[in-house]
């Protein structure tokens, strides 16, 4: 499988909703530690597979879910933001 994305909280009660709502969508996800790289203020992020990056934006968005981030590992630089892909 492709490099998963990972997605970053500045809290850890929104890391643990995002958790409960992509797993109540049937999202695959995994809690995993925020990277060094990713300056965040929780110490929990979530990854999941990049072909589910459409269904993971809706359910942030519309459940309004406080993120700092979502990321995608480059070979060359570490963690990137979606953004800087765009």
């Amino acid at each position: 499988m492709e490099t998963w994305m990972l997605i970053a909280f500045d809290s850890t009660q929104q890391a643990l909703r995002a958790e409960m709502l992509l797993e109540y969508a049937e999202v695959e996800i995994d809690l995993f530690p925020t990277p060094k790289e990713i300056t965040a203020g929780c110490a929990l992020s979530i990854q999941f597979p990049p072909d589910q990056l459409d269904s993971v934006q809706t359910i942030i968005q519309e459940e309004q879910v406080e993120i700092r981030g979502i990321y995608f590992k480059d070979s060359i630089e570490g963690y990137k933001s979606i953004e800087d892909r765009r």
